[in-house]
């Protein structure tokens, strides 16, 4: 760590635990106030709702760096005004100079991330178990450096001349390593016109060559730059080139929810029994769709609902999360699939301390506390 650590340095720890590709689409996600180059001062603040009282404790202990689990700004906005309460708490967060940085689904669907935490909670705590694990909705995980494949095909004796230009220009680059491409040898065939100049052979005859299919990834961003380079360093005067787009790749442990295949059966009685132990609550709220002993359970923190039919559709017999509507638990139960619901923060907020520790490791000398402050808005009388 640096002398002066800077905001930088607290999103590329993020990044590091849950890097912000693996979020869903619709959700607003990273830095969303301040400046990456603003240095650090106090501590690290984690909150699961940014509210006056957070910001209040957060001027108190002198941070200027909050992480917000739910994001503080999610749909667009207009203008800021002091007229409407959330704008006043952003303009608020502004004036004072805090950087907010949001998580949200991206921790959700990161591996060792809140879904992975919330199915340890359906857990026997302590015990070793080789339970089957995956999520509900495996994410593409795509590299940017893998967006794209960019085939061409050359002479065989030109093959390492473009094969370095193109990498050059920023193609081939998978992880750690750089220049990666594949090439397979074969026969191409081209018939100029009167207006071609071709480089071998003669414009007007059929010619039939010897030549390397020549293929290298690339990402969006790189792949003006690579077409003009391989144009520029290709000796054909009209190379062939093909642009195929990659799709992301799923990954089991990765996405939204988690499917949980338990060691043995348990009653859904033994299930609650572990969510209240683990999460700190007295209750949960269950609807049942059967008595039988439950061997499949889906989670989901927070508000899960739009999880309901991937928990169906993947055989869970039970689905653990926070908060459904009524109509939803009614048409699972009536499908087979029993509901369990804890609270949407109370399926949140028991995680920051873990994040906190994590992220204390990855900023060394830095503290990186949870807020106080931050409470669930709804409690029992």
């Amino acid at each position: 760590m640096s002398e002066h650590p800077r905001v930088a340095n607290v999103i590329a720890a993020m990044e590091r635990i849950c890097p912000v590709r693996f979020a869903e689409s619709w959700d607003n996600v990273g830095l969303l106030l301040g400046s990456p180059d603003e240095h650090l001062h106090g501590p690290v603040l984690l909150c699961i709702d940014l509210t006056h009282a957070v910001l209040d404790e957060a001027k108190a202990m002198g941070a200027t760096c909050v992480v917000c689990y739910h994001p503080p700004i999610f749909t667009a906005l207009k203008r800021l005004t002091t007229q409407d309460p959330r704008q006043g708490l952003l303009l608020r967060a502004a004036r004072a100079g805090f950087s907010l940085y949001c998580p949200h689904t991206a921790l959700d669907a990161a591996p060792d991330g809140l879904a992975d935490w919330l199915a340890d909670c359906c857990m026997e705590s302590g015990r070793v178990s080789h339970a089957d694990r995956r999520a509900l909705q495996p994410s593409g995980v795509q590299d940017e450096t893998q967006q794209l494949k960019v085939v061409t095909f050359v002479p065989a004796g030109e093959a390492q001349r473009v094969r370095d230009a193109l990498a050059t220009a920023g193609a081939g680059r998978i992880g750690n390593y750089e220049v990666c491409s594949f090439s397979v040898e074969g026969t191409g065939t081209f018939l100029g016109n009167p207006e071609s100049r071709p480089t071998m052979g003669s414009a007007g005859r059929l010619e039939t060559l010897n030549e390397v299919r020549l293929e290298m990834v690339c990402a969006r961003r790189s792949l003006a730059l690579a077409l003009t380079t391989l144009r520029q360093f290709h000796p054909y005067e009209e190379p062939a080139i093909d642009v195929y787009p990659l799709h992301p790749q799923p990954r089991r442990d990765t996405g939204a929810g988690r499917r949980l295949v338990l060691d043995r059966p348990v009653p859904a009685s033994e299930v609650a029994r572990r969510l209240k132990g683990a999460l700190g609550l007295t209750h949960v709220e269950v609807a049942l769709a059967t008595d039988k002993p439950i061997s499949c359970i889906g989670v989901c923190a927070g508000s899960g609902g739009e999880l309901m039919e991937a928990a169906i559709s993947e055989g869970c017999e039970l689905f653990v999360t926070g908060e459904m509507k009524h109509h939803d638990v009614l048409a699972a139960t009536m499908r087979g699939l029993s509901i369990m619901l804890a609270g949407h923060t109370r399926t949140e907020r028991p995680y920051l301390p873990i994040l906190a520790s994590r992220l204390a490791a990855m900023l060394p000398g830095e503290q990186v506390l949870v807020s106080t402050a931050d409470r669930d808005p709804l409690r029992p009388e």
